[in-house]
């Protein structure tokens, strides 16, 4: 069975979840952000890079991030996770795959994520090979209702929308 595109354009999309540990820097959209804890994780636990890498996997039928960078490899060990959304982007290419959009979500009380949005969009539109304009970053609280609420971790969900090239 063929991975090529079989219509023009194709939807997926990706969820993560990371709880917050100490002594770990925060990450998120490839940009560290000051904060009094980062994110628990195999690799840096950039749960919107992850998010977006699922979406883009997704939206491709290639699967998902689990299955190209497994958390048992000691390979993956606090990599950075933008150098996985690089892979990420190189398979999309080789399997016939740009990428028009995505929009993403991330889901924390604290800190305040607006500042740093632009400089998201500006490093994940490089490695996407996109407009800035292409990608659209939101972050909400959750009225400090669950996980996130309690300041326990952060939570992020995207989607991602592909076109055969």
């Amino acid at each position: 069975m063929s991975n090529r595109p079989v219509c023009p354009f194709r939807i997926g999309y990706g969820y993560d979840a990371h709880r917050f540990a100490p002594g770990r820097k925060l990450i998120l959209g490839g940009v560290e952000i000051p904060h009094s804890q980062g994110l628990d994780g195999h690799s840096d636990a950039d749960v919107l890079i992850h998010a977006l890498c699922d979406a883009l996997l997704g939206a491709a039928a290639l699967g998902d991030i689990g299955k190209h960078f497994p958390d048992h490899d000691p390979a993956y060990k606090n990599i950075d996770s933008s150098l996985l959304l690089q892979q990420v982007v190189s398979l999309l290419s080789k399997n016939g795959y740009g990428i028009a959009n995505i929009d993403a979500c991330l889901r924390l009380q604290k800190p305040k994520i607006a500042p740093y949005v632009p400089r998201m969009q500006a490093h994940l539109a490089q490695i996407l090979q996109i407009e800035a304009a292409q990608v659209s970053i939101k972050a909400t609280t959750t009225e400090k209702m669950g996980f996130e609420g309690r300041e326990e971790g952060v939570s992020a969900s995207a989607v991602a929308l592909v076109f055969a090239i």
